[in-house]
């Protein structure tokens, strides 16, 4: 066919803004004769709960308790946990999981085939991490995949990248709601129009903002930054989990070591082979990751050394192979055998514990716009996530947000007119060399300024840079044709200025986020809430039931 393909708008019942655990969950929760489309940035495979390693954490244990888990989520949460959320989803954990189970994911048993491998991982006071051996995500996520494409009701788009969601003014309770969104099909470069009565983000996060990150290359914070330009608030983006683990390889990329190793005996090593946990915490290898993490941070620095040791070694080769066999190979690909060798590690954005404010269905600000994943701020993390509860929280979000769309979704009227995309005043760029120098100062001033410990004066050199870049990537965006590239990048940069803006607010260290100008605890723990200069809720208060 000659010419340019046309421009299609696209009615849905509910539309799903991401294909990882929490959005494939969704989607396979809403009801069967609801008509679902599943944006997929790359393919249903490619996002961050397909290289989840260690696993997800329930209460499956005799001589364990839903209350052990909600102390231990609290205390790794430095204060600042919402109680009823994280009994909430400690609660309906075990549910969501024996779910998946159904669904057919093949978690790891004891050798007698009776009852589930439980591993332990930091934070953790009981073993309660349930895991398909080193690669639970891969199984979860694929197994979930394959229910979708088997799922009639759902349309699955992948190789499409969200643009901005789609909103008008609700008359009844003189608020706003969402109705859609403009998504980019990647590879014809069209731009489409697809309205529902319901949209889900499940897009992720925003560890893509950091130089280096254990994330895949779509954790851009699209979903944030997203809500952020239709008037949702945010909160608590100060808070960015550092995996303390990342294989250091220059051929490695984005290959995290999983808490896992640590839970069944690894220990960290200095260059010269003697251990220096014990300085910073009792627990040891077993501290929270925060505490793990800015303990290498330290060592690295103190000794300008460009990475530390993770040594297993002492274990068996029998046990290691089998209970890490992903981990074993992907090593080997690099010269590096774990059973005889200690694992060269640095720091990496992991993942970001803040995002969109939500209750306990998922709803946002926007009527009718769920967020549920990394993308949302449920208040189950606190300053610092617990090791194995953030796909416990997809799966629980993602069940409640479904429920309650299901309910309303029968008394919701079909959106407004909405006009297709125009782009009848920009032009093709011939300057892409523009995206990957802004995108790679962006991450390089993340890292330095605003990275595992800061300063205020690092953060006041990062917000005037944002500021500038930010301009920059405005006046391309207004003159050129979009690309996935340039959209992630102008998200990155709207995430990162609110990475920023929080961080600053902060005046004490707190979780993951540590200054050295304010070293000490605050008496009074509080959220970091950013309300946008067009808030849509209206002073609506989103109730925690």
């Amino acid at each position: 066919m000659c010419g340019e393909p046309m421009k299609q708008t696209h009615l849905y019942d509910v539309l799903v803004i991401g294909s990882g655990a929490a959005g494939l969950t969704a989607a396979l929760q809403l009801e069967k004769h609801l008509r679902i489309a599943l944006i997929s940035k790359a393919a249903l495979q490619g996002g961050a709960s397909w290289y989840a390693q260690g696993g997800i954490a329930a209460v499956f244990d005799k001589n364990d308790s839903a209350d052990a888990h909600v102390a231990d989520t609290l205390t790794a949460g430095a204060g600042l946990c919402h109680e009823d959320a994280v009994r909430f989803v400690v609660e309906n954990g075990p549910d969501a999981v024996n779910w998946l189970i159904d669904q057919g994911v093949d978690f790891t048993k004891n050798r007698d085939q009776k009852d589930y491998h439980l591993t332990q991982e930091g934070g953790h006071s009981h073993r309660r991490i349930l895991h398909t051996a080193d690669a639970t995500g891969k199984e979860v996520t694929g197994t979930l995949v394959d229910q979708v494409i088997e799922a009639d009701n759902i349309d699955i788009y992948e190789q499409h990248c969200a643009v901005d969601l789609v909103t008008q003014a609700d008359n009844d309770s003189r608020r706003i709601r969402c109705t859609g969104a403009y998504i980019l099909d990647i590879k014809q470069d069209i731009v489409s129009l697809f309205q529902a009565k319901s949209v889900i983000l499940a897009s992720g996060g925003a560890s893509k903002a950091y130089l280096y990150t254990s994330n895949p290359d779509g954790a851009s914070g699209d979903g944030l930054a997203m809500a952020w330009r239709r008037g949702c608030r945010v909160a608590n983006l100060e808070f960015n989990q550092f995996h303390p683990t990342c294989l250091y390889h220059p051929k490695a990329k984005s290959f995290l070591i999983t808490e896992a190793l640590r839970g069944e005996g690894a220990v960290l090593r200095l260059p010269d082979g003697s251990r220096f946990m014990g300085n910073f915490h009792p627990d040891r290898e077993l501290a929270p990751r925060d505490v793990v993490a800015r303990a290498i941070d330290h060592e690295m620095k103190r000794l300008g050394s460009d990475c530390l040791y993770l040594d297993i070694s002492h274990k068996s080769a029998a046990f290691i192979t089998e209970h890490f066999p992903t981990m074993h190979e992907h090593c080997l690909e690099f010269g590096i055998d774990i059973t005889t060798d200690p694992i060269p590690i640095v720091p990496a954005a992991h993942y970001t514990c803040g995002g969109i404010l939500v209750n306990n269905y998922g709803q946002t600000d926007l009527i009718n716009l769920y967020a549920i994943g990394e993308s949302a701020f449920t208040g189950l993390h606190g300053a610092n996530r617990m090791a194995s509860n953030s796909l416990l929280e997809c799966l629980v979000y993602a069940r409640s947000a479904a429920a309650e769309i299901n309910r309303l979704t029968p008394a919701i009227g079909a959106p407004d007119f909405i006009p297709d995309w125009d782009e009848s005043r920009v032009s093709s760029s011939d300057e892409d060399v523009v995206i990957s120098h802004n995108w790679d100062e962006l991450r390089r001033f993340m890292w330095d300024y605003v990275g595992i410990v800061r300063t205020n004066k690092r953060l006041e050199r990062a917000q005037h840079r944002i500021k500038l870049l930010q301009k920059e990537i405005g006046e391309y965006y207004s003159n050129c044709k979009i690309t996935r590239d340039l959209l992630e990048l102008r998200n990155l940069a709207t995430v990162s200025e609110l990475i920023i803006r929080c961080a600053l607010e902060r005046k004490e260290s707190r979780g993951l986020h540590y200054t050295l100008d304010y070293p000490e605890l605050s008496p009074i723990a509080r959220d970091t809430i950013m309300v946008p200069i067009n808030y849509a809720g209206q002073n609506v208060i989103i109730n925690r039931d």
